[in-house]
């Protein structure tokens, strides 16, 4: 099989070399922001081609842009649109099931662009010279400039690893810039054999990830520090913007983004961590898309103030970005991802099978089956019954061959069919399968 990654490459370039990169950055920065304009005017359009035939020209000419930039401009700005036509016919959707739902306000204007990041395709924008050099293309020609980074990648890449398309990225507090190179590998194809445990791994706010696997090895990552943390950049925010000074704008633009990164930061450290705790295993995870349509949300004027602030945080926190980093870091380590159903995960006795959401008192930290009286960390119960269903999956991969790393859901039948099969499975570390 192959894997996908993206290597960081730290370009290292002199004052007049930075210059040339400055320019050629800023003129694509302002080359997607004219293009977003016109296909805005274009009755918001996500057609690249049409996008392209209209504006091609122009960015010749008047950005200076070479041929295939002019021609990833269109694109970039095309799979904007078509993005934001897709949350758009989301929330319509919401609208039609809840006539309170917010509507999505993301075409009112057209989309503006703020990165000064700079796609490049491979063999026509750059290309890797011999001596660990890259040749990359700028407004006035091409420049040869050396290079570092991650051992490993660096050998992938001279190797012979398959090299596909490029950003040119500008680290403004290093003031240094960045070439961010996707690359395909070939590892081998999993195996059933080839992975020694089963994990499951329940996500959450109080704790982010709550891991187990059938011997019973736990592992736990609080979010208490983080998200008092992240709250510090909104206090900080909303004093700004109450200030509303020209140095608090100021003060403001430095931290845009910053918290981002942060969670980005704490997302792909966590899903190293858990990687590395439970090496070769297949890793169950919850199918959690839709999740935030599907949780209750109380956000009425006369809320307190805890209430808006745990909305906050709900809403704040990407859980979808720390699974694609598990999905993603998973094949290089040798391990494989798995999503499972997560219906009444934290609401069903793995010992006993009752399901009943009184077995949670209060909505509290315990779970206490009524049925059988067994107590354990709610979260922890909500890992042990996501493991438990990855086992049905690698199960049905011994007999069939075929592993399905998502369930289906195509129809009502085939869930109900899941449940019934979920509704017989019982946790005991005594007669945890040797795997």
């Amino acid at each position: 099989m192959k894997a996908t990654l993206t290597t960081k490459l730290k370009l290292h370039h002199t004052r007049e070399q930075k210059a040339a990169l400055d320019a050629v950055t800023l003129a694509y920065r302002d080359a997607l922001n004219y293009t977003s304009h016109q296909a805005f005017e274009m009755n918001k359009t996500s057609n690249a081609a049409k996008i392209q035939k209209e504006v091609y020209t122009t960015l010749r000419q008047r950005f200076g842009l070479g041929a295939q930039m002019a021609c990833s401009v269109p694109r970039k700005v095309a799979a904007t649109y078509k993005t934001l036509w897709t949350r758009v016919k989301q929330a319509a959707a919401r609208r039609a099931m809840n006539p309170k739902a917010r509507r999505y306000k993301g075409l009112d204007h057209a989309p503006k662009f703020v990165s000064r990041t700079l796609s490049y395709q491979y063999g026509r924008d750059y290309s890797f010279k011999t001596g660990q050099q890259v040749s990359i293309a700028t407004l006035a020609g091409r420049l040869v400039l050396p290079y570092e980074g991650y051992r490993k990648h660096l050998d992938w890449i001279a190797d012979g690893a398959q090299i596909g398309a490029a950003q040119l990225w500008y680290d403004k507090r290093k003031k240094q810039y960045f070439l961010l190179v996707a690359l395909e590998i070939e590892r081998p194809d999993p195996e059933p054999t080839t992975h020694h445990q089963v994990v499951g791994v329940d996500v959450g706010m109080r704790y982010f990830a709550v891991a187990s696997n059938l011997s019973g090895k736990a592992f736990f990552k609080s979010g208490k520090e983080t998200l008092r943390k992240a709250e510090r950049f909104q206090q900080a925010r909303k004093s700004l913007q109450q200030k509303g000074t020209r140095s608090a704008v100021r003060r403001l633009v430095a931290l845009s983004g910053r918290e981002r990164r942060f969670i980005a930061d704490v997302n792909s450290s966590l899903a190293s961590a858990l990687l590395k705790t439970y090496p070769h295993a297949l890793i169950g995870v919850e199918e959690l898309t839709g999740v935030r349509d599907r949780t209750e949300r109380r956000s009425r004027l006369t809320s307190s103030e805890k209430t808006r602030k745990a909305n906050r945080r709900r809403a704040k926190w990407s859980y979808a970005e720390l699974l694609g980093f598990l999905a993603y870091k998973a094949p290089l380590l040798g391990n494989t991802v798995v999503k499972v159903d997560a219906h009444y995960t934290s609401q069903t006795c793995p010992k006993c099978g009752h399901c009943s959401r009184d077995n949670r008192p209060r909505k509290g930290l315990m779970f206490v089956c009524e049925g059988c009286g067994y107590q354990l960390h709610a979260d922890l119960v909500g890992a042990r019954n996501v493991g438990l269903r990855a086992l049905l999956v690698r199960q049905d991969w011994m007999s069939t061959g075929r592993l399905s790393c998502a369930p289906d859901v195509s129809d009502a039948e085939t869930k109900a069919a899941r449940l019934s099969r979920y509704a017989e499975l019982r946790w005991s570390p005594d007669a945890s399968p040797r795997l």
